[in-house]
């Protein structure tokens, strides 16, 4: 994947992570509220690889 590619991911698993989160807040449910969190991190490690990938060339 290219970093544009990287970073539309990251987005979308930060965004879909905030929203799994806080449904699990509302709802008392810990375990979506895990799983939000953790896709969150999932978005910001593709965001850290799109960011590499801009700076060193996509062909890493």
């Amino acid at each position: 994947m290219g970093e544009l590619t990287d970073k539309i991911a990251a987005a979308g698993n930060k965004l879909a992570g905030e929203a799994k989160e806080a449904l699990g807040k509302a709802t008392g449910d810990e375990q979506t509220t895990t799983e939000g969190q953790a896709q969150q991190v999932k978005g910001t490690g593709q965001d850290i690889k799109g960011s590499i990938k801009g700076a060193l060339g996509d062909d890493i």
